[in-house]
């Protein structure tokens, strides 16, 4: 297998990198990588893109390669999901357009197509016809969990990369190798449920585990009484909004690469940021949900952990180790989770609802069994 160092620092997916590595030097105009969340898709396909754009291959190092691992290139365009699907005029755009325009910078034009089987029926005809006939400087990257959902026409035009889950004690030895205590390594894979990238957000970010406060106060106040529901919920959306406005910082660092010394955009690379902007405001659309979720999931592992300790489960077992749940009624704890759950699936289907009700809701169908 040709040596391709950028490539060879996404862990656990031998098989699939050798693929990719192999690809290189005479890429398919297709791909999918095709696996479950966290099991290195991501990294893998900035990894990729890098290598295709880069000069030397794929070092890893010069400037082709860490802007493009970071989602930054120029000659790189991102396509995500807009709520819950990607929209025609998103691919229109972002795909179909450049795809037959000359590239910003000499080199290939890389499509990341993120969560492609969010995509709708006329954005998937759209990118069906840049699949057929594929400008011959373009490669497109389709990542999914859910690859059977994709169209039929789109699959058979698209190489196949397979990626399989990671074992929990192979995110926490990662983790470990990185950098990361082995109590928080231990503790960031628990509640990632073995997805690597959150698992090492959660790991090397100072703040990453603070929606873990931000539950812990909403359960509290949750399980006072009905004010105290309501005043979880409000709890819970402010830290969301805070959340949100501390995203600012992370546009004024993406951009700086293309701006003079002024401060301004430098001509040949306004298209680049006008992307990249746009990129940043549809991930601010999201984190507030995100945000949310995570605030739920941490509510969700404190409500498992105290059913578990209720029914005599070992420590071992706990989502966080070094936690001491509080032990109770295991059905009081069963139907608190379970509204907990249905809030999270409720948001995670549905992008219209009312982020604040949902909680209220879920919060309410608390308070009472402890009062």
């Amino acid at each position: 297998m040709p040596e391709v160092p950028v490539l060879a620092a996404v862990p656990g997916q031998d098989r699939a990198v050798g693929y990719l590595a192999l690809a290189v030097a005479r890429p398919h105009h297709a791909y999918l990588l095709a696996g479950p969340e966290g099991g290195g898709k991501q990294q893998a396909a900035r990894a990729f893109a890098a290598a295709l754009l880069c000069r030397e291959g794929g070092c890893g190092t010069c400037r082709d390669c860490r802007l493009a691992l970071d989602d930054r290139h120029p000659n790189e365009f991102v396509v995500e999901p807009e709520g819950r699907d990607i929209h025609v005029d998103t691919v229109r755009e972002e795909v179909w357009q450049p795809a037959y325009r000359t590239a910003p910078e000499p080199g290939r034009k890389i499509f990341l197509i993120r969560e492609a089987d969010r995509l709708n029926p006329a954005a998937a005809d759209v990118l069906l016809k840049v699949l057929e006939e594929p400008p011959a400087d373009a490669v497109l990257l389709l990542l999914s969990a859910r690859p059977d959902e994709l169209p039929a026409t789109i699959l058979s035009r698209c190489h196949v990369v397979t990626f399989q889950p990671l074992p929990e004690r192979f995110v926490v030895d990662a983790l470990v190798a990185e950098g990361a205590t082995p109590e928080r390594a231990a503790l960031a894979a628990r509640l990632a449920g073995g997805n690597l990238g959150r698992a090492r957000r959660l790991a090397t970010r100072d703040d990453a585990l603070a929606f873990r406060e931000v539950a812990s106060e909403a359960l509290s106040l949750a399980e006072e009484h009905v004010p105290g529901a309501l005043a979880a919920a409000q709890v819970v959306t402010d830290a969301a909004a805070a959340y949100r406005k501390g995203l600012k910082a992370d546009l004024d660092e993406e951009l700086a690469p293309f701006l003079d010394a002024r401060g301004r955009p430098e001509d040949a690379y306004r298209g680049a940021i006008r992307r990249i902007q746009e990129r940043h405001h549809r991930r601010e659309r999201r984190a507030e949900r995100d945000y949310v979720d995570w605030v739920l999931l941490g509510i969700s592992a404190s409500l498992r952990d105290r059913i578990l300790a209720a029914a005599g489960g070992g420590g071992d077992l706990l989502l966080d180790p070094g936690s001491t749940p509080t032990v109770g009624p295991i059905a009081a704890a069963a139907r608190a989770l379970a509204s907990i759950e249905a809030a999270r699936a409720a948001l995670a289907e549905e992008n219209n609802l009312n982020v604040r009700l949902v909680l209220e809701s879920a919060f309410l169908e608390i308070a009472p069994v402890a009062a």
